[in-house]
């Protein structure tokens, strides 16, 4: 397959990205269509219908994605090792399809959290062969773009699923400063319609391309995958320490008097911003570096984090919410281009399992760790709702002088 490789336009260059580009990003469209009708709700229909506490909020948040992280890590290994991306990403968009209609039927946070391991247990399976299968499919030169391409389609998709999500409760509560049960099953059900349609994209549009097997065990491939590798996944480690779940946003946005049409036309701003700063991003990510983009996008985390913790009123934490999404579009496609240009091609699949095994490891601490710097544990009552978002900051502003002293440090030796 031949890529073009001179100078281009961002919107020309898009148009000529492979079939596997654009259909993972359709896929990924409306899978966020569907996750983000739901989950950006789940930690008010948590809190507000089921009375659950910030800090088992952060606690379930915390155990879905690490209890997932392993799966990410082995069907990276297996997808190298069985030369299959395509099989494996679709089994996972398959499962996490199937374990949204049992939010419907939830009365507990413990059945919550059983559904939210289930559905992360198919982003688990399916997330490292997904961007290994985006990797493999494009050259060098146009990786940054491809990447800011999907994460554009599935910001775009978030966004939709907010609207949607939006109408529905504008419809039935539409001055509630609280989220009514009803409401939230209405949309559940709704989202079901985008996950079978993502699971269909992926089987009929997506295609296999020839990778190299590897018969190594499933592990964290620190060695294999060489210092440079191994240097970032620390670095990454500890801005992720300070990277709690966005639920704390949404509480957080609450507990300043933002209502819940007002959270949620929020968010689709948010994802909005996200989308129009991907692509551009991760194209000058080809241009200037990756590690530029990067820690330019850390930059702004700390900034806007800073904000959430000192914020005073609904209106701030809404902006600063909006604002949040130039780090996303900034750095979440660029890390995972970034990852391909660090690993070797044959254990590209490892490289994002272990990359995501990382960050989903670490979001436990992180949440539980937000939890405890709120609302605190037993007779202690944490330091308040700015503290997660302190301590966030700070987190991050170390990470970017690791990413501009010690990173280049490595690279060069290596």
């Amino acid at each position: 397959m031949k890529h073009p490789t001179k100078s281009y336009t961002i919107q020309s260059s898009a148009w000529r990205l492979p079939r596997n580009v654009w259909a993972v990003s359709l896929t990924s469209f409306f899978m966020d269509i569907s996750s983000e009708m739901v989950l950006n709700i789940l930690p008010l229909f948590l809190a507000n219908v089921l009375g659950v506490k910030t800090n088992v909020i952060g606690l379930i948040e915390g155990v879905a994605e690490s209890t997932a992280s392993l799966l990410k890590l082995f069907s990276g290994w297996l997808s190298d090792r069985l030369r299959t991306r395509k099989q494996l990403a679709v089994i996972g968009y398959a499962i996490s399809a199937i374990a949204k209609p049992f939010f419907f039927f939830a009365q507990s946070w413990s059945g919550v959290a059983a559904i939210r391991w289930a559905d992360r247990v198919g982003k688990g399976i399916r997330t490292a062969p997904r961007d290994a299968l985006v990797a493999d499919s494009i050259n060098e030169q146009q990786r940054g773009l491809a990447f800011g391409l999907h994460r554009a389609a599935d910001t775009g998709g978030a966004m939709l699923g907010l609207l949607i999500a939006l109408g529905v409760v504008w419809g039935a509560q539409a001055a509630a400063v609280e989220l009514g049960e009803k409401t939230f099953r209405i949309i559940v059900l709704i989202s079901l319609i985008p996950a079978a349609l993502a699971v269909l994209t992926l089987a009929l549009g997506a295609q296999d391309t020839p990778i190299q097997a590897t018969h190594e065990r499933p592990k964290l491939a620190f060695k294999a995958l060489g210092a440079p590798f191994t240097t970032f996944m620390v670095i990454v480690g500890l801005f992720e320490l300070g990277n709690s779940s966005d639920a704390f946003l949404t509480l957080r946005a609450q507990e300043r008097g933002v209502s819940v049409v007002g959270i949620l036309a929020m968010i689709a701003c948010f994802n909005l911003v996200y989308t129009l700063v991907s692509t551009p991003a991760g194209s000058l990510s080809d241009r200037i570096g990756r590690r530029n983009v990067i820690i330019g996008g850390w930059l702004f985390y700390a900034l806007v984090y800073l904000g959430f913790g000192l914020a005073k009123t609904g209106w701030q934490v809404w902006a600063l919410y909006v604002l949040y999404g130039f780090y996303y579009g900034m750095a979440y496609g660029v890390s995972k281009a970034f990852i391909a240009d660090l690993a070797p091609e044959a254990l590209r699949g490892t490289a994002y399992g272990t990359y995501n095994a990382i960050i989903g490891i670490l979001d436990l601490p992180a949440s539980i760790i937000a939890g405890l710097l709120w609302q605190g544990l037993g007779r202690w009552s944490g330091f308040g709702p700015s503290a997660p978002f302190v301590f966030g900051s700070a987190a991050s502003l170390l990470a970017v002088l690791l990413m501009i002293f010690w990173l280049p440090k490595v690279q060069r030796q290596g």
